[in-house]
């Protein structure tokens, strides 16, 4: 069954195993999607050319402020954050699935976003 699974892109061990959604290496510890796989030669590039876009095709960069075009709820809360939301300073990251930006909402805190949910500002 390991034959079949990739490598893991942070030590190249070819001992990667299934965990629910995610594969994960013994040797390092590192988890990562089956979909996060890139087919190019350096993993260390893959995330120089990755380019995260908002709803509307608009390139994001970290900082960058968003505003949330449709009602999301906080997942474990009764609040829900609005439409019309702006979000002032967001980090892109490589989050859980397709969550790829964080950031703090006012009266809500800390979370991940996707970018399939705000507009740039």
């Amino acid at each position: 069954m390991t034959d079949t699974l990739p490598p893991c892109p942070e030590c190249s061990s070819d001992l990667a195993y299934e965990m629910g959604a995610l594969l994960v290496c013994p040797l390092c510890g590192h988890e990562w999607a089956a979909a996060d796989v890139t087919l190019t030669a350096d993993p260390g590039d893959a995330s120089a050319e990755r380019v995260i876009t908002d709803a509307f095709g608009t390139v994001l960069a970290d900082g960058d402020t968003v505003t949330v075009i449709k009602d999301l709820k906080v997942k474990g809360s009764s609040t829900v954050v609005k439409v019309g939301t702006k979000v002032r300073g967001i980090r892109l990251v490589d989050g859980v699935g397709d969550h790829d930006i964080d950031c703090k909402i006012d009266g809500v805190g800390a979370m991940q976003l996707k970018s399939s949910v705000v507009k740039k500002a």
